[in-house]
């Protein structure tokens, strides 16, 4: 993963024209799921048609906060802009689950699977189950640069305000055909060209959003003991990013009575558009379908 360097600070807000992925009119229950850092909810479109259309499910996919903005504006999102979008999402969601009589479910992808845990712990009287979807409390997978762990000491230092990680191949995909798309994508993507993150999501990931989100996913561990709804654990097992560790860390942390890992073999980081994306989502309906 490259490290490139850019004083973003001049750029400024703009009117992202993507939208949030909403499908409602289900019966069978309210699903908030939430993207991952740097992507957007068309990483959840797959999962979320198949739920809505098979299973009957009401589904919203809210763009978080300050994605699809400029890059320097995404770089200086706090995590707790990051955490009270997120409170905002779920009592919207939580009113118009009441309203529709729906049980509501909480989860997301990478650091959406966090958001929807930190969400579970906070509110166990609402929750009805969680789904997390390659978590990520640490990065461990085989793809993570070395160069990486050197965050925790960037995050006291200015240099966390110029640099960013550049996308690299596998991208979360061992889909060859979507990894090729996503090169070409990113490969017409400059740290100052931010045209059309809104529906792609970035090809560059600020390092100053790194150590925001430590303390986020901080949080969320010192938590985890006050989970005490369904869990459903998807992870890859050649996850690139983030391994199985992060969902055997999750398993034994939680209080939950159910809970229940789901190892992929056929996929990276990006369950929900990969290979196995189907078997994600029947996965995810029979879990959600089990616990109504």
């Amino acid at each position: 993963m490259a490290v490139e360097w850019a004083s973003l600070l001049d750029q400024q807000p703009v009117t992202v024209t993507g939208d949030d992925l909403t499908l409602a009119g289900g019966q069978k229950g309210y699903i908030l799921l939430f993207h991952g850092l740097t992507g957007s909810p068309a990483e959840l479109a797959y999962v979320s048609l198949y739920l809505h259309n098979r299973t009957g499910f009401s589904i919203w996919c809210p763009r978080l906060v300050n994605h699809g903005q400029p890059l320097g504006v995404l770089a200086r999102t706090r995590w707790q802009k990051l955490e009270e979008f997120a409170q905002a999402c779920f009592k919207r969601a939580l009113t118009e689950a009441n309203a529709a009589g729906l049980p509501l479910f909480v989860g997301g992808l990478s650091l959406g699977a966090i958001l929807a845990l930190q969400l579970a712990a906070e509110y166990p009287e609402n929750v009805f189950g969680t789904i997390c979807l390659s978590p990520t409390l640490f990065y461990d997978g085989w793809n993570v640069p070395w160069i990486h762990k050197l965050i925790r000491i960037v995050s006291y230092t200015p240099l966390k305000y110029f640099a960013y990680f550049r996308e690299e191949p596998p991208y979360g995909l061992k889909d060859e055909f979507l990894r090729k798309r996503m090169a070409q994508q990113y490969s017409k993507t400059s740290l100052r060209d931010s045209s059309d993150v809104a529906n792609t999501g970035y090809a560059h990931f600020p390092v100053r959003l790194f150590c925001e989100v430590r303390h986020l996913i901080a949080k969320c561990i010192r938590s985890l003991n006050r989970v005490v709804c369904p869990v459903l654990l998807v992870q890859a097992e050649h996850d690139d990013a983030t391994g199985p560790a992060n969902a055997e860390f999750i398993y034994r942390k939680i209080k939950s009575k159910h809970k229940e890992i789901v190892l992929l073999h056929n996929s990276y980081h990006l369950v929900t558009v990969d290979l196995e994306r189907a078997s994600v989502a029947a996965t995810i309906a029979r879990f959600c379908s089990s616990v109504t």
